[in-house]
């Protein structure tokens, strides 16, 4: 299917089931638009299946000079690899040629289990015998729930009914884990009890249900919250895993993490995915997979209870990045890591970041579609690479009153080391270069059929955005089940 870069994954679904169609692999959320999942390497948990940006067989991007060039594995390869994770620093993408499959139904299977059933079937069928496994690990229990899926043609079924899951639970542990800020202690209890209440507080409890793969493989995310998720190779999982549990446990000795856990306590669970690229051909240059074997990604997860930071933020977050990075690993892009910058993504990523970048330089030389991240990011010190001409610089971050940051940025300047915009003479970008000569700039039959009528203004998007009510869902005097399914 060919669509416009900015649908939403729910309603290319939607407009795909139409079709008898679906997205093959999904991550826990479908709220984020299709060009924003893939400029971020964003996966779901499967052994048979990678990156969302795997299924890209073409896309149209509006680069900075005006032109919308089309580039594919065959045409402009090297910008094709690029785009495959963006960034958001190359262009506008515009249109995205999507595999889908055929639409099915699946089954999933959910079930909680102590930590060492779960590390012996590490590598007899734990990834492999269901075609989606997701596995959240919770540390002060030692325990894991373990969830997999498969395609059948069995009758939509939905999960069996549990007084708690649905407002009760909710709001018990929203206000638990508020409790929790005061009172950090307190989180270990809030785990058992929690988990226990809703998965069993006995050892093989079960859980299962069967609807479409476009919603069954969506997960609630209940409240706000901080993700730090990293990959690393699959067979260090068991190994990351035991030393993070050992050092949460308060062995710092055993665990190696040079950090101090006194009085440290975090949310739970450890969310577990996995993703497989081998052999997949051609590979995004910030590909957060592997080339030689699967990778498994490990999100450490902390909840703002009504709109509060945690307080262990900062300490669990430098440990748990000092962990992923002795096993070079690479963190999600999309996700709120902290300690990372081209130095280290360099030892990591090698000639495939500096490839990236050449193609950023060479399709933006002036830097319009550059930030403040970008730079602290991926970019090399200005002492390599100075400012450019339209490059945003971040000026300030302001606290908002109902929660989060507002980050202000504006275009740097030439007192700042960049280029004065206004009195340079010619436009770099306004130029051609060598990717105008392979690639395919032509008009675009989706782009021309645009309409007033199908613009998002904030108001109509916060509007459909707050009525909708996740598929799969089930009404009970309780409230909405949102707990059934981690």
């Amino acid at each position: 299917m060919t669509v416009q870069a900015g649908i939403r994954l729910h309603n290319l679904n939607l407009q795909a089931k139409s079709h008898g169609l679906t997205m093959p692999n999904l991550g826990s959320i479908d709220d984020q638009s299709l060009a924003g999942a893939i400029a971020t390497a964003t996966h779901g948990s499967s052994y048979n299946h990678g990156l969302l940006s795997d299924r890209v067989q073409s896309l149209r991007i509006v680069l900075a000079n005006g032109q919308a060039v089309r580039c594919s594995p065959q045409q402009s390869p090297d910008l094709f690899r690029a785009a495959l994770v963006s960034l958001g620093a190359l262009g506008i993408i515009v249109e995205i040629e999507f595999q889908m499959i055929e639409a099915n139904n699946v089954e999933w299977i959910q079930t909680i289990l102590p930590i060492e059933d779960v590390l012996a079937d590490w590598n007899n069928g734990l990834w492999t015998s269901s075609e989606f496994t997701r596995v959240w690990w919770l540390p002060y229990m030692k325990r894991a729930v373990v969830w997999r899926a498969d395609k059948t043609d069995k009758a939509h079924r939905q999960p069996e009914y549990n007084w708690y899951g649905g407002s009760v639970g909710f709001h018990t542990y929203h206000i638990l884990l508020w409790i929790s800020q005061y009172v950090p202690r307190f989180l270990p209890w809030v785990e058992w009890f929690v988990f226990g209440m809703q998965y069993g507080f006995k050892d093989g409890a079960l859980i299962s249900a069967v609807g479409e793969q476009r919603t069954e493989l969506l997960m609630n995310c209940l409240y706000s919250q901080f993700v730090n998720e990293w990959s690393v190779p699959l067979d260090k999982g068991p190994e990351v895993l035991s030393r993070l549990t050992d050092w949460l446990h308060g062995d710092e000795k055993s665990s190696g993490i040079p950090f101090s856990t006194k009085g440290l306590y975090v949310h739970s669970p450890i969310e577990v995915r996995i993703a497989n690229t081998v052999n997949r051909e051609p590979r995004p240059f910030l590909d957060t997979s592997y080339p030689d074997q699967p990778a498994l990604y490990l999100n450490a997860t902390l909840y703002r209870p009504y709109g509060q930071d945690p307080p262990c933020r900062e300490r669990y977050y430098q440990a748990f990045e000092h962990l992923m990075k002795e096993y070079n690993g690479r963190p999600h892009w999309a996700k709120n890591f902290q300690s990372v910058d081209n130095a280290y993504l360099s030892s990591v990523y090698g000639n495939d970041l500096d490839e990236y970048n050449r193609v950023r330089n060479e399709v933006d030389p002036e830097g319009m579609f550059l930030g403040a991240w970008h730079r602290r990011t991926i970019l090399p010190p200005k002492t390599d690479l100075p400012l450019l001409p339209l490059e945003e610089k971040e000026v300030v971050r302001r606290d908002r009153r109902t929660g989060g940051v507002d980050w202000i940025g504006e275009q740097a300047r030439w007192f700042d080391g960049g280029a004065d915009v206004f009195e340079k003479a010619g436009s770099e970008s306004g130029e051609s270069f060598d990717y105008m000569a392979g690639a395919e700039a032509e008009s675009s039959v989706l782009l021309e059929s645009l309409s007033d009528e199908l613009i998002v203004t904030e108001e109509t998007y916060e509007n459909v955005t707050e009525s909708r009510r996740r598929e799969g869902t089930e009404e009970y005097v309780t409230g909405t089940n949102v707990f059934n399914k981690m």
